[in-house]
């Protein structure tokens, strides 16, 4: 007799999502995850007292699939102010959502960073996301981000001073070939909820889900090496018998164990933190590079969002760069800090380098013609179950919503 009914190779948001599932139904499982603690790339380093997450991150309230499965008060979720300040021909400029900041009004009409013409045309892609659902945005024709905003009648200044750096920033893509339904989707996801952090760091969301698990049901630190359609082969000649076999792990891990291509590419990224006796900015908000040049994409201090982030005195700075630059930790540090000096002065020099994060494999690459459809298969052509958010949406969103998917796909092969 199998072992278990199910075996979930992975323990990232999709494998744990759908460990729930088919617990909740009932179902004996197994979930292996190779590193000492669950969450895949989504985990929280501390250091020297602050929290570090694995690359800048937040968490979007409104995720469908996050508040069915997710306890938010528990998370403690501290919110980003919504906008952002956008460094602009040599100011900051505020950017405000109007809807929930209506006494910055004024402020975000006289930013030069867009056009009135722009600045209606915001308003109008705002209600069109909002009042469509998911689904009929997912049926849409399927261009390109920047092609997209090109056809909304969107000026070449507001797509390179706003729409570049802050959807850059969010696909880790600044050249906005990424699919227009992935940007629809997180368009109406930041109008519809907040940026939040949660109070212990990203990697908290999944020690929320691996808490609501039996604890023999998650085993960390364990190598799988060989993978087929009924058991396991653990590096260490274990072998794990079960009558099927769920692949939670990204695709070019899954085609390295079970011997086939990946289709799609990452985006990378670098995230350098930095311990400060203050904050460059007062307000939890987030930093954006409007002026096209230097390494510098987005900044901002987690520490004003949620002061659990950093020792009490002290303030966090994370600086993200898109891609995985060439120099040395000493070298990009020190490019980093000369166009940070021209932004906020001196205090800059004073900071202390805490760790830097280079991802190369960060956030599945999803061009145009890669969301048709959005939801993919969950049985690949091995007739084993996968899940991920390369199967989706590229997003906490994508990883749950997949690791649902593949719960159900089970328990209907299991006549459940």
């Amino acid at each position: 007799m199998p072992e278990y009914d199910t075996v979930i190779v992975g323990g990232g948001l999709s494998g744990l999502s759908c460990a729930r599932r088919l617990y909740e139904a009932g179902v004996s499982c197994v979930v292996l995850e190779k590193q000492p603690v669950v969450g895949g790339r989504v985990q929280t380093d501390v250091v020297n007292g602050f929290l570090l997450d694995r690359g800048f991150q937040v968490f979007l309230t409104s995720y469908p699939e996050a508040r069915r499965q997710l306890d938010y008060d528990r998370l403690q979720l501290c919110k980003f102010e919504p906008g952002a300040l956008i460094r602009y021909q040599g100011r900051f400029r505020r950017f405000s959502d109007p809807w929930r900041r209506p006494g910055h009004l004024l402020g975000t009409v006289a930013a030069p960073v867009a056009s009135l013409a722009d600045k209606i045309r915001m308003v109008l892609l705002r209600n069109d996301v909002c009042r469509k659902s998911i689904d009929q945005l997912q049926q849409r024709p399927e261009v390109s981000t920047a092609m997209a905003l090109r056809l909304r009648g969107f000026s070449p200044r507001v797509i390179e001073a706003f729409f570049r750096p802050f959807l850059g920033g969010v696909f880790l893509d600044n050249s906005l070939e990424t699919s227009s339904r992935m940007f629809e989707f997180v368009f109406r996801m930041f109008s519809l909820g907040a940026a939040a952090l949660p109070a212990q760091g990203m990697g908290s969301i999944a020690a929320q889900m691996a808490a609501a698990l039996p604890d023999a049901m998650v085993q960390c630190g364990v190598c799988v090496e060989t993978v087929k359609s009924d058991h396991i082969v653990c590096d260490n000649g274990r072998v794990i018998t079960a009558r099927n076999v769920v692949m939670a792990v990204d695709e070019a891990s899954v085609a390295g164990l079970v011997c086939s291509k990946p289709v799609n590419g990452w985006r990378g990224t670098t995230c350098v933190y930095y311990a400060a006796s203050a904050p460059p900015v007062e307000e939890p908000t987030l930093v954006i590079n409007g002026e096209s040049d230097g390494l510098v994409n987005n900044l901002c201090v987690p520490s004003q969002v949620s002061g659990t982030y950093a020792p009490e005195g002290k303030s966090l700075i994370s600086v993200t760069v898109l891609g995985i630059p060439a120099a040395e930790d000493a070298i990009l540090d020190q490019q980093i800090r000369s166009q940070l000096v021209g932004w906020f002065g001196k205090q800059v020099q004073e900071w202390e380098p805490l760790r830097t994060y280079r991802i190369p494999a960060a956030l599945p690459f999803q061009k145009a013609g890669s969301l048709t459809p959005v939801e993919k298969s969950v049985v690949n052509e091995q007739g084993l179950f996968c899940c991920g958010d390369y199967l989706d949406t590229a997003s906490i969103q994508g990883a749950l919503a997949s690791g649902q998917r593949a719960g159900q796909a089970v328990l209907d092969r299991l006549g459940h």
